[in-house]
C-alpha cells in the first residue's frame, strides 16, 4: 500500500485518530458526525455493526473504547478523490487486532464509511 500523505488521507487519519479518544467515543453529536449513515463494521469481536448499534454501543460503555488504545503500523492510500483506504493495529488493553476502514468524503465532511477489526496474537504479526 502506497501511503502518500494528501489532505484526504490527512483527514481520514485525524478522522480515525478521533474516534479512538474518550471524549469523541462518548459524545453522540461527534460519533454522528464522523460515522457515515450507511456505517458498517464487522468488529474484532465477530459482530456486526451499523451506525445506530456501534453509537448505542459505545454510548452505553459496552464497547472497550474508553481505554487508551496504542495504533501503530498506520498506513493508508487514496483511492479516489472522496475515497480513501487505512490500515493500522491495535492494541487495547493486551487485545490487538489488525484493522482497516474506508472513509468517504461527503456534504459533511470526511466520514468513516466501513471499518473491519481482526483480531491477532503478537506471535501473528
Amino acid at each position: 500500500m502506497t501511503d502518500v500523505r494528501t489532505p484526504a488521507v490527512e483527514a481520514a487519519v485525524e478522522g480515525e485518530l478521533r474516534l479512538l479518544r474518550p471524549e469523541i467515543r462518548s459524545s453522540p453529536e461527534s460519533l454522528e458526525k464522523l460515522l457515515h449513515p450507511e456505517f458498517r463494521e464487522f468488529g474484532a469481536s465477530g459482530r456486526c455493526w451499523d451506525r445506530t448499534s456501534i453509537i448505542e454501543s459505545l454510548l452505553a460503555g459496552t464497547d472497550p473504547g474508553p481505554r487508551p488504545t496504542v495504533v501503530s503500523r498506520i498506513a493508508a492510500v487514496q483511492l479516489a478523490p472522496d475515497l480513501v483506504h487505512l490500515t493500522f493495529d491495535t492494541e487495547d488493553n493486551g487485545r490487538r487486532a489488525h484493522r482497516s476502514s474506508l472513509w468517504r468524503l461527503t456534504g459533511d465532511g470526511w466520514q468513516m464509511y466501513f471499518h473491519q477489526g481482526t483480531p491477532f496474537s503478537p506471535e501473528e504479526a
